[in-house]
Formats: structure tokens, C-alpha cells, sequence
């Protein structure tokens, strides 16, 4: 972006990229401001270069972003100070912190030095001020946000003494008012994206939506399941041909995708995989947990160990995985190495107390590799 331009010009520019095909008066409407302003602006973004014509042609040297669309919520994280025992009070720690896949995946890729640009919904309440306030903290473009009536989401986790889940429960009824709608007026900001992802979060109605935009602009989507529950929100979009690009199960989701049950075993994951691919998905990657992973393309099969680490706390370990996946992707590396990039952000996110690593960095992932 040139830096002469006024905040206005970099507010009005910042539209534009959103949604490119939006009218003078769209444009005006959401600045407010009036139609001739913002031909004044225009024709001053124009002028310095980051605009190429009326017809709101970006300048070509914007750099790739991945957006990511789905959950933002507030953590809440109670973990107890010992073994834990059910049906009794247990002694322990509660902390909150910026929490959501969608939102998670944004931080890690932000960290990681890859422009993200989060699509999701959070309540006009204190904690969603809260949320959106860390989370453009740590870099990620949080303007494609929408604001929702209602409260923000919430996920709150019990983990035992070992950092190991035991159980969750997430409120997340802010994410209904992220409709196919909500999308259509944020289609700029996926259809010059270099990847999309989508997390279980989403409705069917409006992930089905979400692929048809992926495939229409060219641009691969990636499919996080989040929970077997959710990983059925995939189906209605597979019966209707809409297949994303890349899907990151565990066995569990694994099965739900397929309908039946797959045993944890090597040969049970490469034929499943195989029936995935057959249904249009180019790349599975199957998390393992302890096991490591397994990653298929219609090139080859290769399975991954786990990294050594110490655990502290396994939250987010898979949003860190997808993001420097993703951030490997970008850099050029094949599947297969940017999956070991996953693996080593997974090892380093796990034994921090923090969903997202605060000290997760490209120099951070590639010595973690160098050192297995």
C-alpha cells in the first residue's frame, strides 16, 4: 500500500478489496460519507498508484492472504491442580483468552508472518469488543468481522492436571447470523484470497455457500471439522459436488465424513482417504493425536510421527498445525514438508499454557524440525 495515502483513502481502499464490485453509493454508505467524496477519493487512490482505473482494479503488488472464516469466541479454561475427580469440585485454575478456530488459525498464521483476514461473527457486548481488540493485536485483519446481535461466543474447557481435555462446551449462537448473505457482502475478500478456510462452526447452508464462492473464484478451501458432531456440516456440500480443496480430520471426524466408523490403523486410513479423494477432495490429512498423521494426495500416501514434546496444554495444537501448513503451502513447500511444519507448530503450541503460542515464529518452527 503507497504510503502517502490519508486514513480515508486507506479505510475507502480497505472496502474496495472486500467487496470490489460495490457501487459509489455502497461505498459511500458504509464510509458515510457522500458519492462525490468518495469519487474524490477514488480518483486520488487512482493518482498515487493503488488503484488502477474506475473500474476499482487493485494495484497488483497486494500480497497473498489466506481468509479464514468460522468461530471467534472467549476462552474460558478451567485445569485442575490435580488428577481430577468427577462429580466433585476439584481445586484448580480458570483463565480467558481469545478463542475459535477460524480466530485461532488467523493468530497462528498471522505469527507466522501470512497476512489473515477472519470472517466471523461476535456480539456488540464488551467481550466482543474484548476479542476483536486482541486478536488485531496479534495481526490478524479482523474488518470482515461482522457484528452480531446478541452475545459473543463462548467456549469453556475443563482440562485435567496434564493439560489433557476432558470436557467443553461451546456457546456459539452468534454464529447463526454468519448466513450465506453475510458472505456474499464479504466476497471480495475470499475471491482474492490465495486459500480459504472454513471451520465446523459454520452452518451446512452457509459452508455449501462458502465452497460454491470458493469454486466459482478458483480459489482451494480447506475444511477443519473442529468435532465429529460438526464434521457432518461437510455432507449436504460433498452431495452437491461442492468438494474443498483439503480436509484435516481426526480418525473420529475421519468416520463421519464416511458415514462409518474407520479403525486408527494405516491401511483402514489410506482407503479412506482414497474414498474421499474419489468424492473430489484433493488432500486429506488425518490427525492422530500421540500417532502422528497421515496425509493423502492422489500423488502418494505419507505417514508423519508426532514431534517430541512436553504438554502443558493441547488446545489449539491443531489450529497451530493448519496454519503452518498453510504458511508452508504459501512459501512454496509441497504437502508433505508443510505438514511436517505442522507438526513441529503443534509441538511448540502443546507445551505452551496459551491456545496460540505467543512464541510461535518461522524461526521457532523451522528449529523445532531442525532439532527432530
Amino acid at each position: 500500500m503507497p504510503p502517502s495515502l490519508t486514513d480515508r483513502e486507506r479505510e475507502l481502499l480497505a472496502l474496495i478489496r472486500e467487496a470490489p464490485l460495490s457501487t459509489p453509493e455502497e461505498l459511500a454508505r458504509r464510509l458515510g460519507t457522500s458519492r462525490g467524496a468518495v469519487n474524490v477519493h477514488v480518483s486520488n487512490l487512482i493518482r498515487k498508484g493503488a488503484l488502477l482505473g474506475r473500474g476499482y482494479v487493485l494495484a497488483p503488488d497486494v500480497p497473498p492472504w489466506v481468509a479464514v472464516v468460522g468461530g471467534a469466541n472467549v476462552d474460558l479454561k478451567a485445569r485442575t491442580l490435580a488428577p481430577a475427580v468427577l462429580g466433585t469440585s476439584n481445586p484448580g485454575t480458570v483463565t480467558q483468552a481469545p478463542g475459535g478456530v477460524a480466530r485461532n488459525v488467523a493468530e497462528n498464521l498471522a505469527r507466522l508472518g501470512v497476512e489473515a483476514r477472519l470472517i466471523a461473527a461476535v456480539g456488540r457486548d464488551p467481550q466482543g469488543e474484548w476479542l476483536l481488540a486482541e486478536t488485531e493485536r496479534a495481526g490478524v485483519d479482523v474488518r470482515p468481522v461482522l457484528r452480531a446481535e446478541g452475545p459473543t461466543g463462548t467456549y469453556a474447557a475443563v482440562l485435567d492436571d496434564r493439560g489433557e481435555l476432558l470436557l467443553a462446551v461451546a456457546a456459539m449462537g452468534s454464529m447463526d447470523a454468519l448466513t450465506p448473505a453475510a458472505l456474499r457482502e464479504r466476497r471480495g475478500v475470499l475471491r482474492g484470497a490465495a486459500w480459504v478456510v472454513a471451520d465446523g462452526n459454520l452452518s451446512p447452508e452457509t459452508l455449501t455457500h462458502l465452497l460454491a464462492l470458493c469454486a466459482e473464484a478458483g480459489v482451494p478451501a480447506v475444511f477443519e471439522p473442529v468435532s465429529e458432531p460438526k464434521a457432518a456440516r461437510l455432507l449436504p456440500a460433498l452431495a452437491a459436488g461442492l468438494a474443498p480443496h483439503t480436509v484435516t480430520p481426526n480418525v473420529g471426524e475421519l468416520g463421519v465424513l464416511l458415514g462409518q466408523a474407520v479403525p486408527n490403523t494405516p491401511q483402514a486410513l489410506r482407503e479412506a482417504a482414497q474414498a474421499l479423494h474419489a468424492r473430489g477432495i484433493h488432500t486429506v490429512w488425518v490427525r492422530r493425536g500421540e500417532g502422528g498423521s497421515l496425509l493423502s494426495t492422489p500423488e502418494g500416501v505419507a505417514e508423519l510421527p508426532a514431534l517430541p514434546a512436553a504438554v502443558t496444554d493441547v488446545t489449539g495444537a491443531g489450529d497451530a498445525m493448519l496454519a503452518a501448513f498453510l504458511a508452508a503451502r504459501l512459501s512454496g513447500a509441497g504437502p508433505e514438508e508443510a505438514a511436517r511444519h505442522g507438526h513441529a507448530a503443534a509441538a511448540l503450541t502443546i507445551e505452551s499454557p496459551h491456545t496460540v503460542s505467543p512464541t510461535l515464529t518461522p524461526a521457532a518452527v523451522r528449529s523445532r524440525l531442525a532439532g527432530a
